[in-house]
């Protein structure tokens, strides 16, 4: 039985320019208007569902009104379409259904894609990211990732994807995400490639991991937003890359979304919620392969270090460096590789530092700045984290040595998290800005790049 309509305006315009029963006609003229965007392929399947509730993103309404304008011989605004406003747009609210993630991804990707130069930030909202985490842990699974469209898509489309998505991962580990115009071409390009793949055919099996890759290159952008200091944004993506994961049925990269909710809760101070996101991932996860478990459990320890709970982060650094111990053996899955001895060595150097506990703190600087070549900004983040580790208990000496070592390593970096660890530095050596040296430091760190 076919489901009733549910919006009248758009079927009323339907009908008045004559597409009222020929809605294969009318996605045909759509797919014209639209050839600018990219290869549409929106068939009469696309109007019944846009009939009945789900909404196109607003580059295709635009494309609707152009359309209608043009049959029906008078001026058509997006606004006479039905579709209303983006309501989750902005607030971060967890998708109901795998279609409403398509829509609402593709929706932000254009207004990402589409700010070249500027950004339209906000703040974080714990709220709605623990409400995702509820959503994500709790709702029941997805019964099928099969869809019926007009592109065929292949496992061999899919893999290609994956290839992308570890580019500009190593992109952002190189020079960090400050720049508005990388994430502006990354996401034009998942509004012009995969979001006509998400609208294609596929089977379930090749839909769970045409899922999976878009939930991982979602989430990409979301990590660069985040590190950009676009926090609106980042979430945005973060939370819609959790219901992607969870269409995918891929428990782990799920729980590692959600620690990197979590991870951009601590950044901005919300560490009680931050710790229940970190909590939460852990539980979802089950029995993970001992990295991912390391770095949930890492995640955690800097939750509760800037909450100021000791024992709870010792618990956690403790369970992390065993687990951690445990990885050689069981490898985990590609996008966790990452996380070595010295990234967990930065968030103990973190955690006990936020404690006061600076002596246990400085124990793990060593491991700390043993990264490998390619991560470039996290050496940043490491060396700036030792140096106000250093100020803050009182050895100003040390901590100008890693301060100029750090104007060297940020010296290309545009990211808004490294600015922060500089102002950290800045804040903690001013008290002593009447001496040469840290007069020195602290010059030499204000020529620093911005992120944007």
């Amino acid at each position: 039985m076919a489901r009733p309509v549910t919006n009248a305006a758009f079927e009323g315009l339907l009908i008045a320019a004559g597409y009222g029963t020929a809605h294969a006609a009318f996605a045909r003229q759509l797919n014209h208007a639209g050839r600018n965007q990219g290869t549409w392929r929106y068939d009469a399947a696309s109007v019944y569902w846009w009939l009945r509730g789900r909404r196109p993103g607003e580059h295709v309404q635009a494309a609707m009104a152009e359309t209608l304008t043009r049959k029906l011989g008078r001026s058509v605004a997006v606004t006479e379409l039905g579709f209303g406003a983006a309501d989750t747009i902005g607030t971060c609210v967890y998708p109901a259904s795998v279609g409403g993630a398509i829509d609402t991804a593709e929706q932000i990707w254009t207004r990402l894609a589409k700010q070249l130069s500027s950004q339209v930030t906000g703040p974080f909202d714990s709220g709605k990211a623990l409400q995702a985490a509820l959503g994500w842990r709790y709702d029941l699974p997805d019964e099928s990732a099969s869809r019926s469209g007009r592109q065929q898509v292949t496992p061999t489309d899919v893999q290609s994807l994956y290839g992308l998505a570890d580019h500009f991962t190593d992109l952002d580990r190189r020079h960090g995400s400050g720049s508005p115009r990388t994430r502006s071409l990354m996401a034009d390009f998942l509004v012009r490639q995969v979001a006509p793949m998400l609208h294609g055919t596929y089977t379930g099996a090749v839909g769970r991991d045409l899922m999976r890759v878009t939930a991982t290159l979602c989430g990409q952008l979301a990590f660069m937003s985040y590190d950009a200091g676009d926090h609106a944004t980042a979430q945005q993506h973060m939370t819609v890359a959790l219901r992607l994961a969870k269409a995918a049925d891929d428990r782990l990269y799920g729980a590692h979304l959600l620690a990197n909710l979590a991870t951009q809760a601590v950044h901005l101070g919300h560490s009680r919620d931050a710790a229940r996101l970190a909590e939460a991932a852990i539980d979802g996860a089950g029995r993970a392969p001992a990295a991912v478990l390391a770095r949930l459990h890492a995640t955690a320890a800097t939750a509760y270090g800037q909450s100021g709970e000791r024992r709870g982060c010792q618990l956690a650094l403790a369970r992390a460096e065993r687990a951690l111990g445990r990885a050689g053996a069981t490898p985990g899955p590609r996008w966790v590789t990452y996380f070595s001895p010295a990234h967990l060595a930065g968030a103990a150097l973190r955690c006990l530092g936020d404690l006061q506990l600076y002596s246990q703190a400085l124990n793990h600087a060593p491991d700390a700045l043993t990264l490998a070549s390619e991560n470039t900004r996290t050496r940043a983040l490491h060396t700036a984290l030792l140096a106000v580790t250093l100020a803050r208990a009182g050895d100003t000496d040390a901590a100008c040595i890693w301060g100029r070592k750090l104007a060297q390593h940020a010296s290309d970096i545009h990211s808004a998290r490294v600015q922060q660890r500089v102002r950290e530095l800045s804040a903690a050596l001013s008290p002593q800005q009447a001496s040469p040296q840290v007069n020195e430091v602290l010059r030499s760190l204000a020529t620093l790049p911005t992120a944007a």
